[in-house]
């Protein structure tokens, strides 16, 4: 694994506009940042990230049915009685998901790490799918990489696939994000309604303010028709507290991601995998904030992390002497896991996490995230990748 700096293209921003890419810099900032590369060879992909990757996507699915069984685990997640049975009826009746990403501490020696699993609304995507894949094939054509350079992504074909094999479960897919003006949000969705349609899908788009309950308590679109299938870029504990919460497990609405989702997408995952898995070498050792065993971690340096955190608000890093690094937001009243203290490699003040991703519980692609510190922001800039043995 290395870090290359290499020349921009000169037209990238054309080539961006070309395929849609409007979010490649935000707030003035750079989010796609093409003035370095990092460097895999294939034994690295494929005997580490994702050899990792699938080893603990099986640990999780393992944890979905260990949390089911025990209520304190409901609990310890803030997972609402009310809504236990209906989450258990989406495991056990099989509903499938879609797609995730896990993000992972590594730096081309020791395992990869599991950082978190963004399990049910991860961003990131189309770059990763596509735009970075477009990139290659410039820089290959140019000769500013070998033409047996290669990278790891098939996710764009994944997507099709899977959304093919869910097209019979719902020939009608309605999908939503928040309005206001997201970029990323909205240009994730429309790349997944453009995937979604290659997969024989017919689909149709509205913003989560715009779904409505009928007075059977079923979701509707503007149009008052039903919406009989949902994917929604909307996290499930945002979902939990919207009014039309009671509505959730009466409706006939299948979503995507599925309910069960909400399980492994908390951050209490890690201190469930373990308890589960201790000394895993893909698992960093983690433990819900108030249990006694969380001392362990106090002498060594630890992450302090909300069950319900994202884009790296709110988590605080403790080092071994003390010394500590917070990062503001509004999480945390859900309760925090403390994982062992393992910040990403720096490679000339650049530190990379590796963004795994899973299509249909599968991986099949990465993309790589950078920040200016050991906390990944939403700030981080989107790097892209290559395999040149």
């Amino acid at each position: 694994m290395r870090r290359v700096r290499c020349e921009e293209r000169h037209d990238w921003r054309a080539r961006a506009a070309e395929v849609g890419f409007e979010f490649h810099t935000t707030g003035g900032q750079r989010y796609w940042d093409e003035s370095a590369y990092y460097s895999f060879t294939l034994e690295e992909i494929e005997q580490n990230i994702e050899a990792a990757t699938e080893e603990v996507a099986g640990l999780c699915y393992e944890a979905v049915e260990h949390v089911l069984a025990h209520e304190r685990l409901l609990d310890r997640l803030a997972i609402p009685p009310p809504l236990r049975d209906w989450i258990a009826a989406s495991w056990t009746g099989r509903q499938r998901d879609l797609y995730g990403r896990m993000d992972f501490r590594y730096d081309g020696h020791g395992p990869p790490q599991l950082y978190e699993f963004n399990a049910d609304t991860p961003t990131g995507l189309f770059e990763a799918a596509v735009f970075q894949w477009l990139w290659l094939e410039d820089m290959r054509a140019a000769g500013r990489l070998p033409a047996h350079a290669d990278q790891f992504n098939t996710i764009q074909e994944r997507l099709i696939d899977a959304f093919a094999a869910l097209a019979p479960e719902m020939p009608r897919l309605h999908l939503a994000c928040v309005g206001g003006g997201h970029a990323e949000d909205r240009g994730t969705v429309a790349y997944l309604e453009d995937c979604a349609h290659q997969g024989g899908i017919v689909t149709g788009f509205l913003f989560m303010e715009e779904i409505g309950v009928d007075a059977a308590g079923q979701f509707c679109d503007l149009d008052d028709a039903p919406i009989e299938a949902l994917f929604k870029l909307y996290p499930w504990e945002w979902m939990l507290r919207e009014p039309f919460a009671v509505h959730l497990p009466g409706a006939r609405t299948r979503f995507i991601e599925p309910p069960w989702k909400m399980l492994i997408s908390n951050k209490g995952l890690l201190a469930v995998l373990w308890e589960m898995f201790p000394g895993h070498p893909n698992l960093l050792e983690a433990y819900f904030a108030d249990d006694p065993a969380a001392k362990r971690l106090a002498g060594g340096g630890h992450a302090r992390k909300p069950l319900f955190g994202r884009e790296g608000a709110n988590i605080r890093l403790v080092a071994e002497g003390g010394q500590s690094i917070d990062e503001p937001g509004p999480y945390g009243a859900e309760g925090h896991v403390v994982q062992a203290l393992a910040t990403p490699p720096s490679f000339d003040g650049n530190w990379p996490v590796i963004g795994s991703w899973l299509v249909g519980g599968e991986p099949c692609g990465m993309g790589v995230r950078e920040d200016d510190g050991p906390i990944t922001r939403n700030s981080a800039r989107f790097v892209p990748h290559a395999i040149i043995d």
